[in-house]
């Protein structure tokens, strides 16, 4: 079958990988979409370190194949978003309803593929960039069958991150006044989780003009091309500041721009050794900087929850596809991704 696969020196799409079947607790999903996240790309760059060889994609939706036993709240021919949280569900920290902090779901990576009869590793229990991947249960989450599989496999990441840093992690009230550094995919849906959640002054900082309509269609009430007019329209200050670029010079300035009990959310994804900066004694007004993991999120309550805003046109997926791609054209997707022409593009097969 076809794959996206990451050898540790360059990346290429094969027609050559295996997979193997689904054990207990485990489904088969035949993928029909995945986005492109710029996580996908850190691997191939070095900024996420992960063995090779490895098949990419974590942003995917399908439709299950085959189930393993004691599997029984998808069955195939179901549509399925998937989720990266291949939690363990007995722990103490899922049984807090915190299945993101779960230990067994962080670095622990599977080999469920191979390639000439040797093991390729799975990213992000995932995998989403092949034609079929196989899944962990609480992983596969049932979706109506009148979403688009290309809209609804952003669910998996870009929704779920940045409509749940908003909701889950920042608890974005009625009136706080928010700011969105990097109106990509992530920093979109940041924007739409505070406009859900009836965010006052939305301000989104992004270097490209052409972002612009898209970011007040998602939820913006302004549009900076950095962060130098924040205090023009906010003087104070701000309740909310979201970093969703991953440069550490940016991280210094959503603490720099939050008001008295300011929250900073870091999003982006630097360097592994990256180190930031900031004034300690600017903290002391009840200011906050605070890390966030797949929108802390419970995929199989939220999943269901952002396909039900959709349907009823609360939340916006469709507008975040501006391209799709079959899988044989992944690098004019990556091409695409990194000179910022699309919010997210999506590969098919």
């Amino acid at each position: 079958m076809r794959g996206v696969v990451f050898d540790g020196a360059r990346v290429e799409v094969v027609d050559d990988l295996e997979i193997r079947d689904p054990g207990p607790g485990e489904v088969l999903v035949a993928v029909a979409a995945a986005g492109l996240c710029h996580s996908d790309l850190s691997v191939i760059d070095g900024t996420i370190p992960f063995p090779p060889p490895v098949v990419l994609g974590h942003e995917g939706a399908g439709v299950v194949e085959a189930v393993g036993a004691g599997v029984v709240h998808v069955a195939p021919g179901d549509h399925v978003a998937l989720s990266t949280i291949a939690n363990c569900g007995a722990c103490g920290e899922c049984h807090r309803g915190r299945p993101t902090m779960c230990r067994k779901a962080i670095g622990t990576p599977d080999q469920p593929f191979s390639r000439g009869g040797k093991p390729v590793y799975q990213f992000a229990a995932n995998s989403s960039f092949a034609e079929r991947t196989i899944v962990k249960g609480v992983q596969a989450v049932k979706i109506p069958d009148d979403i688009p599989l290309t809209s609804a496999a952003l669910i998996g990441c870009a929704v779920v991150t940045g409509v749940g840093a908003a909701l889950n992690r920042a608890k974005v009230d009625r009136g706080d006044s928010v700011v969105v550094i990097g109106a990509g995919g992530i920093g979109l849906n940041v924007l739409q989780g505070a406009r859900i959640a009836g965010a006052g002054v939305v301000v989104a900082v992004d270097a490209n003009p052409e972002k612009e309509a898209v970011a007040r269609r998602f939820g913006a009430t302004h549009f900076l091309p950095s962060t130098e007019g924040v205090r023009e329209v906010l003087p104070h200050g701000v309740d909310h500041a979201f970093e969703c670029v991953g440069r550490v010079e940016l991280v210094r300035e959503a603490v720099e721009l939050l008001d008295r009990h300011g929250q900073a959310v870091l999003l982006g994804m630097p360097g592994a050794a990256a180190e930031a900066s900031f004034v300690v004694a600017s903290m002391f007004l009840d200011k906050s900087i605070l890390g966030c993991r797949y929108g802390s999120s419970r995929p199989q309550r939220d999943f269901a929850l952002y396909a039900e805003l959709y349907r009823s046109g609360r939340l916006l997926l469709d507008e975040l596809v501006t391209a799709t791609y079959p899988v044989e054209d992944f690098g004019a997707a990556v091409a695409d991704a990194e000179a910022g022409r699309v919010a997210r593009g999506v590969l098919t097969f």
